[in-house]
């Protein structure tokens, strides 16, 4: 007997008969002989235990009388039904049972395994208000409903997870107050009501034993494994993937109590109806399996695993069930599929294809170690499954796609977080409108009265080093081939040969001279067409075979050409535009603090940025030129320290270039719009225009004059046209003079007449290469570069 009472209730318990002794002594009145006899016969028996009607406090008197219990109970619990029926006695929503059914003494008591019998999901506080209830329910005529299904799970001895629904009768109970019991206003009551987590209000209306719950109940048991299974499984799919547990324990443990094999395993893949493939869903590689695509990760439909048995699954939409693997193999074309399977030690299976409105979107596999255990039969199970298998699956599709479209706009269109609350505005005015079918025209994305910030790091004579590198790689592939013609020892005396060294000889003087437009291209195509045909077909000593293996191995397989000093070039680019744009964008966060603006920023041979910032773009702010002036001076902050970057990379890069820096003030306010057809932000008017103007042309300028560029290695060039912005820029120079980031000597250029643009002028300083700053300065080499920019 388990007798195992809550830590606390609001109720002393007292087992009591005493409403069945008062049906019996009825009974004993009765005209009904035997019925009558049976019932004077148990009364005679009970006298000597007066506890059986007044309340049993000591729980041994119904163990040292079990016999004599069963027989009172005799007519609630009937012998015929007793390996059938789950029931017991029971105390309402306390843990107190005796007096088993035979079914439900091998529930609980399978190889000599004995389980608390506890409600699921309910925990002493839940059970402790439950009993306050009933109190409300008999005593101030409230009608709460105790409908909320309670359940009682066990795993029995072959593994499966059992699930019972439990079932209270009552009939037998009666409540009685005590003295300690509170008489209850209609005010504390509807506090109650309103207040069910509050477990010390309740503990304060019923204080524990205040009340005395006599008699006895009956608990019933219903098999609800498979509806609670199927509960079970909707649950964990609608959970958000946060919480979502892992995939294989969960559906196996569903799928075991549901079908009843212990052993049995679940898989799943997804149909590809594009590429006509099948697919692992994207956490199969954690939890959930595949036993068809294993240790592949996708598989076309027309592979031989999915020949031929496989095109009822995918044309005519039925379940392949494969009820002894062994067998099947027999009689089966695609035995690749049994081989498959039988490699991974699976003797049964069944493949249902999960289908909705006539298109495939997926198979579940249902796998076991035995033969038989899986058949045609218990394969309907499924039909039961599938339907919430379905709305995961079409969930599933719609997530990804939404994941799918949010990485085409970050990665390919990026709209800046600070301006997308403008476009989801007019998406919804869009959304809105089209859910009347009515026509929408997209108005244009305008800011106004936003103020500019340009400022960029190029590459200083990028395009001469990428001349210079070109050169440098024909020269020495002409140079290769010449030595290989020149330390010709073929026997066959080729004039041929003669011409076409006469030749690379002359494409190399010719690179002696600035590289053409067409030159690469010319001296590429003379070599793809003309000498390599020659190497290949003509004989060699093996000195000179060794020298023309080793040159086509130095080749680059795209080109044809030989790539190693651009190869060091690009390798260098690409380091300091990655590693310059890594630095913005980091400063950029810190910035968007300041005030929330539009940033973008390129790469090109170099890395521009542009920053608009007005109180269009975050109109629940309040803007202040304030914000714009600090903006400013993180701009050219920034710009010294991607200078800095640049001067530590310089040692470790495979190929040193230098960097010039450049920043365009612009102090008016202008409008930019949203170019629909360019999917980018330019900015708008006539007037407007100068400035895009100014930013294409300002770099190339050269001081009034002279014909030196404004813009020179490790200094920043400030460009402004206006006193005031001159005023401005020289104090923040002098700030970061003081913080020991700028030289002390400050340059102040005019700049030439550009076409439609005149009377530019522009501030000149250097950055420091070192500082007193006790931070180390940061070191790379040159693998650690390339394996960032892989």
């Amino acid at each position: 007997m388990k007798s195992i009472t809550l830590k606390e209730s609001p109720f002393k318990t007292l087992i009591s008969f005493h409403k069945l002794i008062e049906s019996l002594e009825e009974i004993a009145q009765s005209n009904v002989d035997y019925r009558s006899n049976y019932a004077k016969a148990l009364l005679k028996e009970i006298e000597a235990f007066p506890e059986f009607r007044d309340g049993i406090e000591d729980l041994s008197l119904i163990e040292n009388n079990e016999a004599l219990v069963r027989n009172l109970l005799a007519d609630l619990f009937p012998t015929a039904l007793t390996h059938n029926e789950i029931k017991a006695v029971a105390i309402p929503f306390q843990n107190l049972t005796f007096n088993y059914t035979e079914r439900f003494k091998k529930i609980l008591h399978h190889q000599g395994f004995t389980p608390e019998f506890s409600i699921r999901d309910v925990d002493d506080d839940q059970l402790y208000i439950m009993n306050c209830a009933m109190i409300l329910n008999e005593f101030y005529d409230q009608k709460i409903n105790f409908n909320q299904p309670l359940f009682f799970d066990i795993q029995d001895q072959n593994g499966i997870m059992n699930h019972y629904r439990i079932m209270y009768n009552a009939d037998f109970v009666e409540i009685i107050p005590t003295e300690k019991s509170l008489t209850l206003t209609p005010e504390e009551v509807h506090e109650l009501l309103d207040n069910y987590d509050n477990i010390d209000l309740w503990k304060a209306k019923f204080p524990k034993e205040s009340w005395i719950l006599k008699g006895f109940g009956i608990v019933s048991l219903y098999d609800a494994t498979t509806e609670s299974a199927i509960s079970n499984l909707k649950s964990n799919l609608l959970k958000s993937e946060i919480e979502k547990p892992k995939y294989a324990d969960e559906f196996e443990t569903i799928f075991r109590s549901v079908f009843r094999i212990p052993e049995l395993k679940v898989g799943f893949i997804l149909y590809n109806q594009e590429e006509n493939t099948f697919i692992k869903p994207p956490y199969s590689d954690e939890t959930l399996s595949s036993y068809l695509l294993f240790n592949e990760q996708e598989l076309s439909c027309s592979d031989s695993l999915f020949s031929c048995c496989f095109e009822e699954a995918i044309t005519e939409k039925k379940s392949l069930v494969i009820a002894d693997v062994d067998q099947y193999i027999l009689t089966t074309e695609n035995k690749v599929l049994c081989e498959h399977l039988l490699s991974q030690g699976i003797k049964s299976a069944v493949f249902s294809p999960v289908i909705k409105n006539n298109v495939l979107l997926g198979v579940i596999e249902l796998v076991a170690p035995t033969a038989r255990v899986l058949n045609s039969l218990n394969a309907e199970k499924l039909d039961l499954i599938k339907p919430y298998l379905i709305d995961t699956i079409e969930r599933h599709n719609v997530d990804v796609l939404h994941q799918v479209e949010a990485v085409i706009q970050r990665e390919y269109t990026a709209i800046h977080p600070s301006v997308y609350w403008k476009f989801k505005k007019e998406a919804h005015k869009y959304i809105q409108t089209n859910s009347f079918n009515k026509e929408y025209i997209f108005k244009e994305i305008v800011f106004k009265e936003v103020f500019p910030l340009y400022g960029q790091i190029d590459i200083k004579g990028s395009s001469v080093h990428r001349n210079e590198v070109v050169k440098e790689d024909l020269k020495n592939q002409l140079k290769t081939l010449l030595d290989i013609f020149a330390n010709q020892k073929s026997n066959q005396h080729l004039l041929l040969l003669e011409q076409r060294q006469f030749e690379l000889q002359s494409f190399y003087n010719e690179l002696d001279a600035p590289l053409k437009a067409d030159s690469e291209q010319l001296i590429q195509n003379y070599i793809e067409t003309e000498i390599h045909p020659i190497l290949r077909n003509t004989k060699m000593d093996f000195d000179t075979e060794k020298v023309e293996n080793s040159y086509f191995a130095s080749l680059d397989p795209k080109t044809g050409l030989f790539y190693h000093a651009r190869k060091k070039f690009d390798n260098a680019m690409s380091i300091i535009n990655k590693k310059l744009a890594a630095v913005l964008d980091k400063k950029q966060v810190e910035a968007q603090q300041i005030y929330p603006h539009y940033y973008e920023r390129f790469k090109t041979d170099g890395v521009e940025h542009n920053l608009y910032i007005g109180t269009s773009i975050a109109p629940t702010r309040s803007f202040d030129m304030m914000y714009l002036h600090n903006l400013r001076l993180w701009q050219l902050q920034t710009l010294c320290e991607m200078e800095l970057e640049h001067h530590q990379l310089k040692a470790s890069l495979p190929y040193e270039l230098d960097v010039t820096s450049l920043i365009l003030v612009f102090s008016a306010p202008l409008s930019i719009r949203f170019r629909m057809d360019e999917k980018r932000f330019d900015v708008d008017g006539t007037y407007n225009a100068r400035y895009e103007v100014v930013k294409k042309r300002i770099d190339k300028a050269h001081i009034k004059g002279t014909q030196e560029r404004i813009t020179q290695k490790e200094k920043i060039t400030i460009v402004y046209s206006h006193n005031n912005e001159e005023q401005e820029y020289l104090k923040y120079i002098k700030y970061l003079q003081f913080k020991n980031i700028l030289e002390p000597t400050v340059e102040q250029l005019e700049i030439e007449d550009l076409q439609g643009v005149s009377g530019l002028r522009a501030l000149r300083v250097k950055v420091k290469n070192t500082t007193e700053s006790d931070t180390p300065t940061k070191t790379y080499s040159y693998q650690e570069l390339l394996d960032e920019i892989k």
